[in-house]
């Protein structure tokens, strides 16, 4: 039997890069898996891209997840579609690229990104529970996405590292609130990803990237989507409020090997 099978996943985000990978992974283990975009063009790539992937049992809803409105929007199709919630995963972001340094950004940049990363995925969790999970007599489990720079920052990216700290501070303190009622909430700390965005970069600084990796190579998509699976399945079933690095073990050196000394 597939792990998730007769299980209703939301992936927020989940039309572009890991998102992607983190609902084939749902579907391809049986789930039916909710997936949205910010706008209609995202969700609709995202439909696209699983077709192309040969991947169904995907419904696609578009929600910018900052927006209370449509995620309660979403929420409702939820309900009518499906009639239940037994998995959140909290994958949207902003990256907060180009808005500058601390002291180029502008208090509007710097509220853009919390709105989305922050803000957003504490409404969506909210709405999960208070919808779902607590209705149901099987409880929900709710795995938010972080990253390593939470702990370790990357320069000119003030937003985007300020909102993955509160990320995880989010689910430390909801793992503590919701594990009463019997809600796990845990967290998956990606470094680099092998996303979109590579495809642009120089193959001289891709190549010093990896480099930073004590395992040689960034991660795919599908090796952040794995430990997100695990997170969300009962093999995690006595593990809550825990963040787990996926990062190449760039997060246990104090430099990487051609800046050692």
């Amino acid at each position: 039997m597939k792990r998730f099978e007769g299980k209703v996943v939301l992936v927020t985000g989940g039309s572009r890069n890991t998102g992607l990978d983190i609902v084939e992974r749902f579907a391809r283990e049986g789930a039916r898996v909710f997936s949205c975009g910010s706008d209609e063009d995202s969700t609709s790539r995202g439909a696209a891209a699983m077709k192309a992937r040969g991947v169904d049992g995907v419904t696609y809803v578009p929600c910018n997840i900052s927006d209370i409105a449509q995620v309660s929007a979403m929420f409702d199709a939820i309900g009518r579609e499906a009639g239940r919630l037994d998995i959140l995963v909290n994958n949207a972001a902003n990256q907060g690229i180009g808005h500058g340094g601390p002291l180029e950004m502008t208090p509007d940049n710097f509220r853009s990104v919390l709105a989305v990363n922050v803000i957003g995925g504490f409404q969506v969790t909210q709405m999960a529970c208070n919808r779902f999970f607590m209705k149901q007599d099987t409880r929900g489990v709710v795995v938010f996405l972080s990253s390593n720079t939470a702990r370790r920052a990357i320069r000119n990216r003030t937003a985007y590292c300020s909102s993955k700290g509160a990320i995880n501070s989010l689910v430390r303190s909801l793992g503590l609130d919701l594990g009463p009622l019997g809600i796990r909430v845990n967290c998956c700390a990606p470094g680099y990803i092998n996303t979109e965005r590579w495809n642009t970069l120089d193959p001289a600084l891709a190549a010093r990237r990896r480099r930073n990796c004590p395992l040689g190579r960034e991660a795919k998509g599908a090796d952040i989507a794995g430990v997100v699976a695990f997170l969300a399945s009962d093999d995690s079933a006595n593990m809550t409020g825990e963040i787990i690095t996926v990062d190449a073990g760039c997060s246990c050196q104090h430099m990487p090997v051609d800046c050692d000394c």
